[in-house]
């Protein structure tokens, strides 16, 4: 085995996680989650974000690291243009995240500490707008790296 087919493992894997959570937790559970009451409803999004934002967490890094480390690899100037597309948008993709995590998952977790619906309703509703985005552009990714799409 080369080192390249377990950095590709690796990195895979890690958007498997992410782009699989994302799918799940905006086309499955958010639906599903809107039939509860509003204190049972922000109480389930913080007990399954706080299960997989870290999980999201891991999953970013390894894709980075794996995804440069494999674009360092055959040189930057000689990789295809769709990886560095591709690089461009995971790298947009993080900073989406890390938007989440430092800005309204904290205030999620604080509005469902102190019973504020109206406040986690707010933080929520700004969780699943990034997420969406992150729906579109990781969608993207995946088409620039299977049909070869460089914009």
């Amino acid at each position: 085995m080369k080192v390249h087919h377990l950095l590709l493992f690796l990195h895979l894997a890690g958007v498997i996680v992410w782009m699989g959570g994302m799918v799940f937790a905006h086309l499955c559970l958010r639906p599903a989650a809107l039939e509860l009451p509003p204190a049972q409803r922000l109480s389930l999004w913080r007990a399954v974000f706080g299960r997989f934002f870290p999980l999201v967490a891991a999953a970013v890094a390894t894709i980075l690291l794996t995804g440069f480390a494999m674009l360092a690899d055959v040189g930057f100037a000689q990789a295809p243009r769709t990886w560095h597309v591709m690089a461009l948008l995971g790298t947009v993709m993080a900073g989406v995240f890390a938007s989440i995590w430092f800005g309204p998952w904290p205030r999620l977790r604080q509005a469902v500490a102190e019973e504020s619906w109206a406040r986690g309703a707010e933080a929520l509703a700004t969780i699943r707008q990034r997420v969406g985005l992150n729906l579109v552009l990781g969608t993207l990714t995946v088409a620039v790296a299977i049909l070869g799409l460089a914009l």
